[in-house]
């Protein structure tokens, strides 16, 4: 998978150090960030659908029986869509899934969803076209931006594992709200996504 660019990785280290004492250690704790990008995009929120409210593992179960569901030796969505309820059942997705899945199908067949131009896109264009899909949200489209596209200043506010990192990293009373989220969050500008890498890596 490709890894993030090193110079804006060294760019990040050196800007996070100096704007945010509480980072800086961290980061010198933990080491270098390895954040890798999945470039299969329609894979990624496919796996987003899935493990929605289930256990990693659970998710991983079905997820493994709908790639070996298909004809193709991906998850692409043309393939997806020759697959009836009943297979998508079978899989072990619940019938709301069953319907935010063909909704995806559906929007990246009709190119609603272009997922190869997304690119192009700013991240309050990418946030729009996703959430317009059935049982895609704000914190699918924030790892996706992270993950898919490799934007550099994306924060999951609504994550609870950055809700539970700030609070413990910045001795906070509370789980944070998303304005404090934000506040604390400032700083890190233009590098949230490597930040909140590092937030991660705190409660893993």
């Amino acid at each position: 998978m490709p890894k993030l660019d090193e110079a804006l990785l060294k760019k990040a280290y050196r800007h996070l150090k100096k704007s945010d004492h509480v980072l800086a250690k961290v980061i010198s704790e933990v080491g270098p960030c390895t954040l890798n990008r999945q470039p299969n995009r329609y894979r990624n929120l496919l796996r987003a659908i899935v493990g929605q409210q289930i256990s990693t593992a659970a998710a991983t179960s079905v997820f493994n029986k709908l790639e070996a569901a298909v004809s193709t030796k991906t998850l692409k969505p043309e393939a997806v869509a020759k697959l009836s309820e009943e297979d998508l059942r079978a899989v072990g997705l619940s019938s709301q899934k069953v319907r935010y899945v063909k909704d995806l199908t559906e929007h990246v067949l009709d190119k609603r969803l272009n997922l190869r131009s997304l690119h192009n896109k700013t991240d309050e264009e990418v946030i729009e076209l996703l959430t317009d899909v059935k049982g895609i949200g704000l914190w699918t489209a924030h790892m996706f931006l992270m993950f898919s596209l490799g934007r550099p200043d994306v924060l999951p506010w609504g994550d609870l594992g950055i809700q539970v990192a700030m609070r413990n990293l910045y001795e906070l009373d509370t789980l944070p709200n998303r304005e404090t989220c934000l506040q604390i969050a400032e700083p890190w500008r233009p590098y949230g996504t490597i930040a909140s890498w590092y937030l991660w890596r705190t409660v893993d």
